[in-house]
Formats: structure tokens, C-alpha cells, sequence
């Protein structure tokens, strides 16, 4: 079926934007957002830009995350709720096989680009090492999704206790 007669139906095929980093769940947050742009205007990495209905999105084609809480901060309404033990996302990344590694071309972009050093490379015998991403530690910054060279990576949801957190 063609996706523009799926939203005439009200069935959406889109993937939640990427909102601010502790962002509340995607309801909520919109409830609770002004749309002030003071956690955009506060971002010091540019990655914060005015989405559709002039929500914030987070950008990772403009920059990464480097999670210094400016934004959240910069949030009156507490849409944007920086917690100390929370997880910034709930979210992690995905590998395609449209990888360059695993068309045995050697590009280790991502792995060079992970400061949290997820994304490692394990020697292979005979062939090119593809990369494996240890979920767990992925904080989702964002480093290594703009970079990829074939547009291998994406987002993919963390298992949660809460479903209501994943956005």
C-alpha cells in the first residue's frame, strides 16, 4: 500500500522524531513543550533544530550529543527533565548489512567516530571485520549515524520496564 494513502487511513509509517535528549515520552512532551526554543537556542553543538510544528528534534546530521544537559537546563516547562540515573534515550543502534564491512569493504568510520567505544571490530580469519555494537553501553549520542558512508545505521528501540519511555 502506498504510504501517503496509510496516513489518510490514520495508520503512520514514520518513526517518532528524535526529541531532546531526557526528553519525556513523546505525549507528554508534546503536552508539556511550548515550543520556546530555548533548549535549541541553549545546545552548543547545533544539534538541537526546530522540527515539524516547531518542536524540537534533534539532528544528528548537524552534530552529536555530547550530553552536557544544557538543554534540559534551558527547559521551564520540564518537558526536557535531565535525571541523573536515566538514560538520556531509549534507544540504540542497528548495524545494517548494507554495511560496507559486511560487502567485505573495510570502513571502520563508526568504530574511529564511538567515544564510549561500542562499536568494535573483531579481527576475522580471511576476510574484512565487521562491526558489533554492545547495546547495553550505546548511550546514543549520535556520533556515528551522519557519518556512515552507505547509511547503515539507524535507530532501534531499548528494551524498556516502560514502554511509555520509548520515543
Amino acid at each position: 500500500m502506498d504510504p501517503s494513502r496509510r496516513r489518510f487511513f490514520g495508520r503512520s509509517t514514520r518513526v517518532s522524531p528524535f526529541r531532546p535528549p531526557w526528553s519525556m515520552p513523546e505525549a507528554v512532551f508534546v503536552d508539556a513543550c511550548t515550543r520556546c526554543d530555548d533548549c535549541v537556542s541553549a545546545c552548543p553543538t547545533g544539534l538541537l533544530k526546530r522540527g515539524d510544528g516547531g518542536f524540537p528534534v534533534a539532528d544528528f546530521t548537524a552534530a552529536a550529543c555530547t550530553f552536557c544537559g544544557e538543554c534540559s537546563d534551558a527547559c521551564a516547562t520540564s518537558a526536557i527533565s535531565r535525571e541523573l540515573a536515566a538514560a538520556p534515550w531509549s534507544f540504540s543502534i542497528h548495524i545494517a548489512d548494507g554495511c560496507l564491512a559486511h560487502q567485505r569493504v573495510e570502513c571502520r568510520v563508526c568504530g574511529e567516530l564511538c567515544e564510549t567505544k561500542v562499536i568494535r571490530f573483531r579481527p576475522t580469519l580471511g576476510g574484512v571485520s565487521c562491526p558489533e555494537v554492545d547495546h547495553a553501553a550505546c548511550t546514543g549520542c549520535g556520533a556515528c549515524l551522519a557519518p556512515c558512508p552507505v547509511g547503515a545505521i539507524t535507530r532501534v528501540a531499548r528494551p524498556s520496564l516502560h514502554p511509555a519511555e520509548l520515543s
